[in-house]
């Protein structure tokens, strides 16, 4: 029997699960509370599918569109469904009512699921008589393009949620990952962070220009991370692997972890200077025009890594 996914939320992260649902043969239904939202869905997640079947990602988007449905209400989205991922905003009692209402209407075994990005599970569904089925499945975006998704639970998510949730993303091509207990920003948001706040304090301080960082990951890191992690990498930057990296750069690290960039790197003289570093005016048209560049490369990359064996 074909399942139902209801998708709470038709914005961009919504319409991303939608196309990968589909495209892995679920039947789709999808709600917004926005009239124009809903109006707009099919057309925008057909383009999705269209992006993806250029790079040989998808077959047939007039075909994978047909398992879409675009309900009014969330009482009519969530018939039948057998997932439910919430993507609604990032606002907790908005997330809060959300949850609540999913739990009141769907059956017990039904597994919901949130986008968050930054609010962990706890914090919206403690009250509730289901919460052992709630939990948090966050996507990096966008998520029909970067697979990996992570997995958090509340200290009363069941076992057997994480488990249902980790092999339906794994069946629909995403990466699920384990978020082994609660920490705000999950994991990839703190990684990101990290480099993020070090980027700010090093163009803010003017060692470097904005441009400059970006060639730093997207022409040096982050070729390498394309397809190795920070640990495959320090294995393969050593003699003796990771044992022998910790014994030959760990001082040197730890320097740098002592003169961390702290939370003044986002404020005053320094948020102005980065804000300065970057000349390029945040127009609509430059935007919209840079997001579909991004994703046509995505996908292209997508491509590649799904062609090539995994490094054993």
């Amino acid at each position: 029997m074909t399942e139902t996914v209801a998708i709470i939320g038709s914005g961009l992260i919504g319409r991303a699960w939608a196309s990968i649902f589909a495209r892995a043969g679920w039947n789709v239904r999808v709600t917004d509370p926005d009239v124009h939202a809903r109006a707009v869905a099919k057309e925008l997640i057909l383009e999705e599918l269209r992006g993806l079947a250029r790079h040989g990602l998808a077959d047939d988007p007039d075909t994978i569109i047909q398992r879409v449905t675009v309900c009014e209400t969330n009482a009519d989205v969530v018939k039948g469904a057998t997932f439910v991922q919430e993507n609604g905003p990032e606002v907790l009692e908005i997330k809060q009512a959300l949850f609540k209402e999913l739990d009141a209407l769907l059956p017990k075994d039904v597994v919901i699921s949130s986008s968050t990005s930054a609010i962990v599970t706890s914090r919206f569904t403690e009250d509730l008589p289901g919460r052992a089925r709630c939990m948090v499945g966050h996507p990096v975006n966008p998520p029909h393009l970067i697979p990996l998704v992570e997995l958090s639970g509340a200290p009363w998510t069941s076992r057997e949620t994480l488990e249902r949730a980790r092999q339906v993303y794994l069946a629909i091509g995403q990466v699920p990952i384990d978020v082994k207990k609660e920490i705000d920003g999950f994991i990839l948001n703190r990684l990101q962070g990290a480099l993020l706040a070090e980027a700010f304090r090093l163009v803010g301080e003017g060692y470097v220009s904005a441009e400059d960082v970006d060639h730093c990951v997207k022409n040096g890191l982050g070729t390498r991370w394309s397809f190795i992690g920070p640990f495959e990498t320090i294995e393969l930057n050593a003699p003796g692997g990771v044992p022998d990296y910790c014994a030959r750069y760990t001082g040197f690290y730890k320097r740098l972890a002592s003169q961390a960039a702290g939370p003044s790197v986002y404020d005053g003289d320094n948020l102005k200077n980065v804000v300065a570093a970057w000349e390029y005016e945040a127009t609509p048209e430059r935007i919209a025009r840079r997001t579909r560049e991004r994703n046509e490369r995505l996908a292209a990359l997508a491509a590649h890594k799904k062609s090539q064996p995994e490094l054993s």
